[in-house]
């Protein structure tokens, strides 16, 4: 077999590199050809890509679910296979299809694994060219926690997340959202929406505990403003998926979904800024699954059962 590794040298505040080291020993050990490179940025991605797919070499992405997410679109499109080496801050992707973090249980997936066909969503801004997604594409308090803890990147990784929450539900101003899913409108005074194709986001939260990767549905998660004490005190719900319970969170699914809203509201997606929300119709986000559009590598037992994710 022969691989193509991409690695982000800076996912996971610089360890990505000391992550990818003995996977790829393991592989060449077992004969596999492996060639690593560092990611040059996303101009010159999809040229990598490309000639890797077109070699026949399964592509492995390497860092955290940004970069997961901006290479899984440059695989799909080619008809290519996708490994994945969760080396990043939250590997909220990683966790949901259940990848192992241990090198020699990685390099077992990537030698051994199984192609399984698995959804994106696919989202486009105004007249913008539509991109892939992987996990979630949201608006809200996540965008701007978000933004917060790409500016505490010194704290302990496993505080930033919980610090970046905490933060942005004190801060945070409800907006008036519209929300269409498969051509029904839904009006909420909202304090995030969230449209996954993946259960996790946020290093671990469980925001859409009924998604799956292979469903060919889109979950759209939408907590309504409440207090902000009252979000601080169901935020360790999250994590659980039992937010869904409260009368404020509304849940719906669908196959194509347009937001927009007002005020100006952060975007993000699977941990990237998407910059603000349009807040009008005509320049709405419209985001629509894209039904086993990936192939990628996983493990051979029991491929999409939800075990909790990689071990911690």
């Amino acid at each position: 077999m022969s691989f193509s590794f991409l690695v982000n040298p800076t996912s996971g505040g610089g360890s990505a590199a000391d992550v990818v080291a003995p996977v790829a020993r393991i592989l060449r050990d077992a004969g596999a050809v492996v060639e690593v490179t560092r990611s040059p940025g996303p101009q010159q991605t999809d040229a990598i890509v490309g000639a890797a797919v077109e070699r026949g070499d399964v592509f492995v992405s390497a860092g955290g679910d940004g970069m997961l997410s901006s290479i899984a679109g440059a695989v799909a499109r080619r008809g290519g296979t996708l490994g994945i080496i969760p080396a990043g801050r939250g590997n909220d992707f990683a966790r949901m299809l259940a990848l192992p973090k241990a090198p020699d249980a990685l390099a077992e997936v990537l030698l051994r694994g199984v192609p399984t066909a698995i959804d994106l969503l696919s989202l486009r801004l105004g007249d913008d060219d539509p991109r892939m997604v992987a996990g979630s594409v949201y608006s809200g308090v996540d965008a701007v926690a978000g933004e917060v803890v790409d500016k505490v990147r010194w704290m302990p990784r496993k505080l930033q997340y919980p610090y970046a929450a905490v933060h942005s539900l004190a801060t945070y101003k409800p907006v008036r959202v519209r929300v269409a899913v498969d051509g029904e409108i839904h009006s909420f005074q909202a304090a995030t929406v969230v449209v996954a194709n993946s259960k996790y986001y946020g290093s671990g939260m469980k925001i859409a505990p009924s998604a799956e990767v292979d469903d060919g549905l889109l979950d759209v998660v939408v907590i309504e403003a409440a207090s902000r004490r009252g979000l601080m005190r169901s935020l360790p719900k999250v994590y659980d998926g039992s937010h869904v319970d409260h009368p404020e969170v509304h849940v719906l699914r669908g196959r194509s979904v347009t937001v927009y809203g007002n005020p100006p509201v952060p975007m993000g997606g699977d941990g990237e800024p998407l910059g603000q929300l349009p807040a009008s119709e005509q320049e709405a986000a419209r985001i629509e699954i894209v039904p086993q559009a990936l192939n990628v590598l996983l493990p051979a037992r029991e491929v999409l059962q939800d075990s909790g994710g990689p071990e911690s």
